[in-house]
């Protein structure tokens, strides 16, 4: 398998392999941070809401008398309105967080094929030409170039190479 007189081995393939399933393992262990966070982030909030019901005056916690009728009304629309601008505001980090969580587990998913494809190429294949053909099938099939903002793909060098 030459191209420009640049010969790859199985090896320098297989390597290829590792490195590509380590990189997503690392984009996998960044999003789960992330993730952590804003799951930290709607937690707070919820804590604080129910901090915020459980001291309103409707609440059980306090004995006040409720407001007076000519104030009772704005003040009431003011709190519904703000509680569903908070409910609005969790439903969207909840979503965000969702999303985040199914994009790590597609990054998981890639990284450990990855990984399955370099054990392998490194067991069952001897020729270059063969483990580059299998790497471009499993890349194209996997849609592996839009996992990688930074770094081109085999499937991207060949397709390249090829115009």
């Amino acid at each position: 398998m030459s191209d420009d007189g640049v010969t790859l081995s199985v090896t320098e393939l297989v390597e290829y392999c590792q490195t590509q399933a380590a990189l997503l393992a690392g984009r996998t262990e960044t999003i789960g941070a992330e993730t952590d966070e804003l799951l930290d982030e709607i937690d707070e909030e919820i804590a604080e809401l129910r901090t915020r019901m459980g001291a309103h005056p409707s609440g059980p916690e306090t004995p006040e008398p409720a407001a007076s009728p000519s104030t009772a009304g704005s003040d009431d629309a003011d709190e519904v309105a703000e509680l569903e601008a908070i409910e609005s505001d969790l439903e969207e980090k909840q979503a965000r967080a969702e999303a985040k969580q199914a994009r790590m587990a597609a990054f998981q998913d890639l990284s450990e094929a990855y990984a399955e494809l370099a054990a392998e190429l490194d067991a069952s294949v001897d020729d270059g030409q063969e483990a580059l053909g299998r790497i471009v099938r499993f890349e194209r099939d996997r849609d592996a170039p839009a996992y990688f903002d930074e770094r081109s793909t085999v499937l991207e060098a060949v397709a390249e190479s090829n115009e």
